[in-house]
């Protein structure tokens, strides 16, 4: 693996850059890399002070074509992106499926699991990206999530509101009474 190294320097530095247009060894030292093979030519060197303005302008190009390279990758990431929510301890927000296995939900496959699930109280807002959610027990996830997962709960509209049936302390446990089972 070691002796491949020089090999992968040398072409690493003797290939053009998609930015700049010229080779990295180019940018730097205004000569191409050479191969080690090639005749060397006898005559008169160039004078230092031009040697350095040529360097310098080479310099100033390849800053302006990387820089206009990064603008147009900016461009490219910032088209998806939109403006983060500003969360507060006490909002009640749905926390994404994503990444749950259909064991943790009690499915049968993933096809069949909500995208998301809540809502759920923000108890504590750790940073601008993470916040911990007040969560049941059942759940069996950790309490700390990051924004990327969960989104802010919109109250449904008028006669889709889904109202839960009220809490039934069980043991110094609150839990849901149930009526009758639907899938039997």
């Amino acid at each position: 693996m070691l002796e491949w190294l020089a090999t992968t320097e040398f072409t690493f530095n003797n290939k053009a850059h998609t930015a700049t247009k010229v080779s990295l060894f180019k940018v730097n030292y205004r000569q191409e890399l050479r191969m080690g093979f090639e005749v060397r030519k006898k005559g008169k060197h160039a004078k230092t002070e031009e040697f350095v303005k040529e360097m310098k302008e080479m310099h100033e190009e390849a800053k302006a074509a990387l820089r206009k390279s990064q603008e147009k990758m900016k461009k490219y990431v910032n088209r998806n992106r939109k403006e983060a929510v500003e969360y507060e301890m006490g909002d009640r927000v749905l926390i994404s499926t994503k990444d749950f296995t259909p064991q943790m939900m009690n499915r049968l496959t993933k096809k069949l699991i909500e995208k998301y699930i809540g809502p759920y109280k923000i108890k504590k807002i750790i940073s601008e990206n993470v916040v911990e959610l007040k969560l049941p027990v059942s759940l069996r996830i950790y309490l700390v999530v990051n924004v990327s997962r969960i989104v802010l709960y919109q109250e449904q509209i008028e006669g889709q509101k889904k109202i839960p049936p009220p809490l039934v302390e069980i043991e110094r446990e609150k839990e849901y009474e149930i009526e009758k089972i639907l899938n039997r």
